[in-house]
């Protein structure tokens, strides 16, 4: 199996060529369920016709267009691999209970995390809505798990109310502490040198944590949704192996780009990363079948 590969195509053609059981961590940001259309983002050909065919029944149809794929992804996944899906309240529940947990069974469920944000806004018609859902789940019961790889700051507060298991007030080399359900990591500012123009863009940092806990250098992580290249830049910095899949050619570009851009970082030491080898890029396109 290629990696460190940006595919252009249908996912789920994509998916069905990958060997069995050779995926260590998927990540997927797929379109939310909100009849919106800012979720076309670059307006090409492939991006549209999936915008269309993603919402064309409702939340039914988009729960099954949803897992057929994600079928494919619990089959590519090693025995002890793992998948992380984002998603937000408009189908949330629907993706636990109606495609989650069947696919990966209940007992596999470890985390229903939230990534709490503050975006600005507020409505006086209910609690504004300031976090997405990222739904952890294990193939088997042996997985990769490091949370000590992603501790977390203490809030002021709690340094001034807690004592160390020692007895001891905390002090400037213990004021770490092992990563919750709740990720409080801010939405990209508009200034932010991460903004690459896509609208959903997630945080670095966000990925980083999920990578980093529930992946080892040299694993082989996938994005079938990559969109505007996070997780495989961020898999590229920490010497994991990935794939990326979009079916929006402007998507591939965008990612390829990013991913340039991160090496040539890398390589005058303008960033510290433990890449110890360059691989190319070689994005091949794929045509959907329809």
């Amino acid at each position: 199996m290629e990696v460190n590969k940006l595919i252009l195509g249908d996912n789920l053609d994509i998916l069905k060529s990958i060997e069995s059981e050779t995926i260590d961590l998927i990540y997927l940001d797929p379109p939310f369920f909100s009849n919106r259309n800012y979720e076309v983002i670059w307006g090409d050909e492939g991006e549209v016709r999936s915008f269309k065919d993603t919402w064309a029944g409702g939340i039914t149809h988009y729960i099954d267009w949803l897992k057929v794929r994600v079928f494919q992804m619990h089959r590519v996944l090693k025995p002890t691999g793992s998948i992380f899906l984002h998603c937000d309240w408009h189908a949330n529940a629907h993706i636990r209970v109606d495609l989650l947990d069947p696919i990966f069974g209940e007992d596999n469920f470890k985390n229903e995390i939230v990534w709490r944000y503050s975006s600005g806004g507020g409505s006086k018609r209910f609690f504004t809505r300031n976090h997405d859902t990222i739904f952890f789940y294990t193939k088997s019961k042996k997985y990769t798990f490091k949370p000590d790889d992603v501790r977390v700051k203490r809030t002021e507060k709690s340094l001034h109310r807690a004592k160390n298991p020692t007895g001891a007030r905390y002090t400037s080399d213990n004021k770490l502490k092992l990563p919750e359900d709740v990720f409080d990591i801010q939405i990209l500012n508009p200034m932010s040198k991460e903004r690459i123009g896509y609208p959903t863009q997630k945080p670095e940092e966000l990925i980083e944590r999920i990578i980093m806990a529930a992946s080892n250098e040299g694993d082989i992580v996938l994005d079938p949704f990559v969109g505007g290249g996070t997780t495989v830049a961020v898999a590229e910095r920490l010497n994991r192996k990935w794939i990326g899949i979009d079916q929006s050619v402007q998507a591939i570009k965008v990612s390829k780009m990013r991913l340039d851009k991160l090496r040539y970082l890398i390589s005058s030491r303008q960033i510290h990363s433990p890449i110890t080898s360059q691989s190319p890029l070689c994005p091949r396109g794929i045509s959907p079948s329809r």
